[in-house]
């Protein structure tokens, strides 16, 4: 087995018609629809940040979800119908590109509670509102609750700041 580039792919980096892309028959990583808008809100806040791994023949090893979401508006419309792409040949050893694929899935890891649990604490007390943390990070607010370690009566009160939690009543009374 030869050495990579470790430098190629970014070498080759471009923005392509997203319709020459294709999608790979393997991929075992499957996302729900609520993680497909907030990896929308994502780019919509971040900009595109990692572009799309794809063999010679435009096949994906990597960034299918982004892919998916890139035809979709608003994003296509923002993006004019064309994403960013690096290519990595294998030389038509597809087990590589196999391997590709899911370690790139795999790489990304997953959230602990403990520092989910700092960050969110955290956004808190910078003043962030329950409703912008919830859109920015893809979390219902039972969610920001659970990891804000506050109690259901801090937590009320806080969602409630700054809202009329009871409206005024006219009492009339029977003459």
């Amino acid at each position: 087995m030869s050495e990579m580039d470790l430098f190629a792919p970014l070498a080759s980096l471009q923005w392509v018609e997203r319709t020459r892309l294709t999608a790979n028959e393997y991929n075992p990583n499957k996302v729900s629809e609520e993680n497909l808008r907030l990896l929308t809100q994502s780019i919509l806040t971040n900009g595109w940040t990692l572009p799309i791994v794809v063999r010679p023949d435009y096949t994906i090893i990597d960034g299918f979800h982004r892919w998916t979401v890139s035809g979709r508006e608003p994003l296509l419309s923002r993006l004019g119908g064309k994403v960013p792409v690096v290519i990595v040949d294998h030389a038509g050893d597809e087990s590589a590109d196999v391997y590709g694929t899911i370690t790139h899935n795999r790489a990304r890891g997953q959230h602990l509670l403990e520092p989910m649990k700092a960050i969110v604490k955290k956004l808190l007390d910078e003043g962030k509102t329950v409703a912008e943390i919830s859109k920015q990070l893809g979390m219902r607010p039972e969610e920001v609750f659970r990891l804000s370690g506050f109690t259901r009566e801090e937590f009320l009160a806080l969602m409630t700041k700054g809202h009329d939690t009871y409206s005024r009543a006219v009492v009339y009374t029977r003459i």
